[in-house]
């Protein structure tokens, strides 16, 4: 028979005490109000947006960005999850009959989920344990007796009466290992003293790691941490990221520990006996407790913590690095000739029109061996008149200096945009299922090209169709968790491409599914019905396309542009729902909604204030008209050419001492890396970014930057080129 759940005194109606709701521990945690994240709490209920909530309801959220968005609804989901093991425990404890109010109070009021696990350790079910086999044996008591606060009779008498052949207990020894057995497993499960221990790991921990016996040889890209020590909690990220991997490879043995003294000397503050005799049990019981039971389990814990703290440090890192390539200065619509180079099999071309369709492919074997130079100019003159080309991207990948040098060379009797592009992951895309279906008949060699041509007219067109950790911009990034980088990537893109802007008729479906509230089937929806039915003509339109219903609509509708529509508005960020808001300004004025567009002085005598109603507040008219002022405007900076040192080609080309441009081409935690052209990059260290002291290399610098640095140190054998960014 189950025992009856006693209520709780002293709590209203005499139920257990409950945790604060999860509103007002986020709102504690962010600083904001909770008014604030209510509302977001809310909306992201209803299906809202991170990019729809942070532009065009910002009334409601008292102006939350993205980020803070993001951080209440990635926190919402932990405290979720926290109730929800709480509800589980308090299941298992009803059914083991082992609930009591006490018990079920300490649940519902545990903070952490480490807090609530350590209360339910002791009822959890479990294989057995050398303490349960003791218990079996009858050897509890004489557990109690060492631990008790009284001692009538000597240990030796009082163990002597546990002594059973029946029972396996043979001898006083037998006895007595039983009870150790049994008090190190009580202390073990002590949440007072495993919270204790865990800060003592967390704050004391050295993380500590050497070579694995045998493998000096073979790990000799672990050296660094053959003989390494630190504290776990200052070490940075891509030390424990490379502790860890080394670890798993079979490199290197680590551990993750405080000083042993120091935490026993913990555990003696709670747990002693009242004479000399049994303290040396408890202390013998103790020791076997931590070394076997506690530090295990905890060491454990602090990797686990460590690594998911490296880990978003790592993605938080990568995310940002990302989101600089995605933001990149677009060219923008160009007839462009693109360049894969190549040297034994040439240079395969491609000439794309304005809106990047592909309109002729051939190879031409400029370079070695085979030196075609004249007749591979000519080959290009001819096209670049043939397709009215405006650009050539180079690739940047083998030959890549060499191929851009001989289109320089070539005289198109006009000027041209001649540029290397990264073309990191190109050859992901070319194998891609996108690639597939864009260029069913084309092999892999004509679909990288393409990818190279558009990265120079858009790149955040072309890069959402490569998988994010495919272009090069990572640190450990197939070391962390994937569904955490995914889900962070996943907001970044969605980001970038809602704050940009999609243009609804010439979007491929890979855009258009990171637009808020458009899915990979609706966006493939949107496609067919563009196919089948010719251009959108209004946002209005979007309403018959098949599965996307009025919130989807809402969502959408304002990332979405169409240019020369019908609608003026409908080519800006202008939301749908505040057309009539407008339109109301411009017949205040006595004027159309396309004067009102296009004459400044106009605009300049619309008093915001008079137009505040319920829904639409200051920060919404305060949008509504700085979209007026340059409707559809691209937030991304201006595109410039930029070029390498023209005497620098190879790693050999260079000396200590030189100054040369380059571009960054990734940022980490532990300096940046920048692309000078000789196809290394050369690392600046945190130490060499600015004449100032560094804390984070993103203070300083961000991918696609281009930047002036000094050759410091050139390590030919290892391909490795030290550069410094200091007095420059």
């Amino acid at each position: 028979m189950k025992s009856p759940v006693q209520k709780s005194p002293g709590s209203p109606g005499g139920e257990p005490s409950s945790p604060p709701e999860p509103e007002n521990i986020i709102a504690l945690e962010l600083r904001l109000a909770e008014k604030q994240v209510r509302e977001t709490v809310k909306l992201l209920a209803e299906g809202g947006t991170v990019p729809f909530i942070a532009r065009y309801r910002k009334e409601q959220t008292g102006g939350l960005d993205e980020t803070l968005i993001i951080a209440v609804r990635d926190r919402l989901s932990q405290l979720q999850d926290l109730a929800a093991r709480r509800e589980a425990i308090v299941k298992s404890l009803m059914e083991q009959e082992k609930l009591t109010p006490e018990l079920e109070s300490r649940v519902r009021l545990a903070a952490t989920m480490a807090e609530l696990e350590d209360i339910y350790l002791p009822f959890r079910p479990k294989k057995r344990t050398r303490a349960m086999i003791a218990r079996e044996k009858g050897l509890e008591p004489l557990s109690d007796f060492i631990l008790g606060t009284e001692a009538a009779v000597s240990l030796a008498q009082a163990a002597a009466a546990f002594i059973n052949q029946e029972k396996g207990v043979a001898s006083l020894e037998d006895a007595l290992q039983g009870a150790r057995d049994i008090i190190a497993e009580r202390i073990n499960e002590d949440a007072e003293i495993r919270g204790g221990l865990r800060v003592l790991f967390s704050e004391k921990a050295l993380l500590q790691s050497s070579a694995a016996r045998g493998k000096e040889e073979e790990g000799v890209k672990y050296r660094d941490y053959f003989n390494f020590a630190e504290p776990a909690s200052k070490a940075p990220s891509h030390r424990i990221l490379a502790v860890l991997r080394g670890a798993a490879e079979g490199f290197l043995t680590f551990h993750i520990l405080p000083d042993e003294e120091t935490a026993v000397r913990g555990l003696r503050g709670k747990y002693r006996g009242v004479t000399r005799e049994l303290d040396e049990q408890v202390e013998t019981a103790l020791r076997d407790s931590y070394r076997r039971l506690l530090s295990p389990s905890l060491e454990t814990e602090l990797k686990n913590s460590l690594k998911g703290r490296a880990d978003r440090e790592a993605i938080n890192v990568f995310a940002e690095n990302v989101r600089e390539l995605l933001m990149a200065p677009p060219m923008g619509r160009k007839p462009t000739l693109a360049v894969d180079p190549g040297l034994r099999t040439g240079c395969k071309i491609t000439c794309l029109g304005a809106q990047g369709e592909l309109l002729h492919y051939e190879t031409i074997y400029p370079l070695a061996p085979h030196r075609k130079t004249a007749e591979s100019a000519e080959r290009l003159v001819k096209l670049a008149e043939r397709f009215g080309i405006q650009a050539i991207a180079v690739g940047n990948g083998t030959g890549g200096r060499e191929a851009l040098a001989f289109c320089e060379s070539v005289d198109f009797g006009r000027p041209l945009i001649i540029l290397s592009v990264n073309e990191n992951g190109a050859s992901v895309y070319s194998a891609s299922e996108t690639a597939r279906k864009e260029f069913p008949d084309h092999d892999l060699t004509v679909r990288g090209a393409v990818s190279i041509g558009r990265r120079l007219m858009d790149p955040l067109s072309e890069l959402v169709k490569i998988d994010p950790k495919a272009i090069g911009v990572g640190q450990y990034q197939h070391d962390v968790d994937q569904k955490a980088l995914k889900n962070s990537l996943d907001d970044v893109v969605s980001s970038c491409v809602n704050k940009v802007g999609v243009e609804l008729n010439t979007a491929s479906r890979e855009l258009l599914r990171y637009v808020a509230g458009l899915s990979e089937k609706t966006a493939g929806s949107i496609v067919a019905r563009r196919t089948a039915g010719g251009p959108f003509t209004s946002r209005q339109e979007l309403r018959s396309v098949p599965g996307l219903g009025e919130k989807t609509f809402e969502q959408a509708a304002g990332f979405l542009r169409i240019r020369g529509g019908e609608q003026p508005l409908d080519a800006s960020a202008v939301h749908p729902e505040r057309y009539a808001l407008v339109e109301k300004m411009a017949a205040d004025l006595g004027c159309t909604l396309s004067d009102l567009l296009s004459n400044p002085a106009l605009r300049k005598e619309i008093r915001p204030e008079r137009y505040v109603s319920g829904d639409a507040g200051l920060p919404t008219l305060k949008d509504i008209l700085a979209e007026l002022e340059k409707p559809g405007r691209d937030p991304r900076e201006q595109f410039e050419v930029f070029r390498f040192a023209e005497n620098v080609h190879e790693i050999e080309d260079l000396q200590e001492g030189m100054i040369l441009p380059g571009l960054v081409t990734n940022v980490t935690d532990f300096g940046a890396f920048v692309d000078i052209g000789v196809h290394q990059d050369g690392l600046v260290h945190i130490s060499e970014l600015a004449d100032r002291f560094v804390k984070n290399p993103k203070d300083v610098v961000k991918v696609q930057q281009k930047v002036q640095v000094r050759v410091l140190a050139v390590d030919l054998g290892r391909k490795r080129i030290s550069l410094s960014m200091k007095g420059l």
